[in-house]
């Protein structure tokens, strides 16, 4: 966890992402990537020169979802937790019943979740994408759009009035998977039917594949050429 929080401060720190007296809402879906996140922003809190607070947020997209050990893991980091019930679920999969669910849901979370931030009091809203997700959405972008794009790691929302930030855009999957086993960080099951079959889920493995078979360092460079490009907000200043 050591190593996650010193990265997750570089990214912080390179992009400007945090400032003094931010409310920073973290997006907690459950999974490890957002868990890993709220424990990250929490310790860097404590100390960090701007002094900023965290609040766990979560929407429950219609499973009603057991959240009592993300209760418990917010207690013991001093963060507040709060949890909005939504019919998301119903909406996607029994009215519009989606066969390709994935882009509307993320809308409507993206939407519902700022929602929830700005009622909480935040300016600013936390998520869990990792250094895996920039080359991912990077690839999915080249291949079915024939773009060279990519979330930003701070993004204003204008209709919103809010920021969104990505401080993990440094730290591996691997790196918050042995975080979550070595720390016994609870995850709460993705109760989606899409999870895991999507065509994020195939670029993974395509990136695992190519660097692995025929170009190693490949996540390296791709990284480093992403920061160096005109993909917006990407350099630093």
């Amino acid at each position: 966890m050591k190593k996650i929080v010193s990265l997750t401060r570089r990214a912080v720190e390179d992009y400007n992402m945090i400032e003094d007296d931010d409310k920073v809402a973290v997006g907690v879906s459950g999974g490890k990537d957002s868990l890993v996140l709220l424990c990250a922003l929490a310790e860097l809190s404590r100390y960090y020169p701007h002094k900023f607070k965290v609040i766990a947020i979560t929407l429950d997209m219609g499973y009603k979802a057991d959240y009592s050990k993300i209760q418990e893991l917010c207690d013991n980091l001093g963060v507040k937790f709060a949890v909005k019930y939504t019919n998301i679920k119903e909406i996607i999969f029994d009215i519009r019943k989606e066969s390709n669910p994935c882009s509307l849901c993320a809308k409507m979370r993206r939407g519902a979740l700022n929602d929830f931030a700005k009622e909480l009091g935040c300016n600013k809203i936390a998520l869990g994408h990792h250094n895996d997700d920039v080359l991912e959405t990077f690839f999915l972008s080249l291949i079915h759009e024939g773009r060279i794009s990519c979330f930003s790691p701070v993004t204003y929302l204008s209709r919103a009035d809010i920021h969104q930030i990505r401080p993990l855009i440094y730290v591996r999957e691997r790196d918050i998977k042995g975080a979550v086993k070595n720390h016994n960080i609870p995850v709460v099951k993705n109760l989606c039917p899409a999870d895991g079959v999507t065509q994020r889920e195939y670029m993974k493995t395509l990136i695992r594949n190519l660097e692995k078979e025929t170009t190693p360092g490949l996540r390296k460079r791709l990284f480093t050429a992403i920061q160096k490009s005109e993909i917006d907000g990407w350099k630093i200043d």
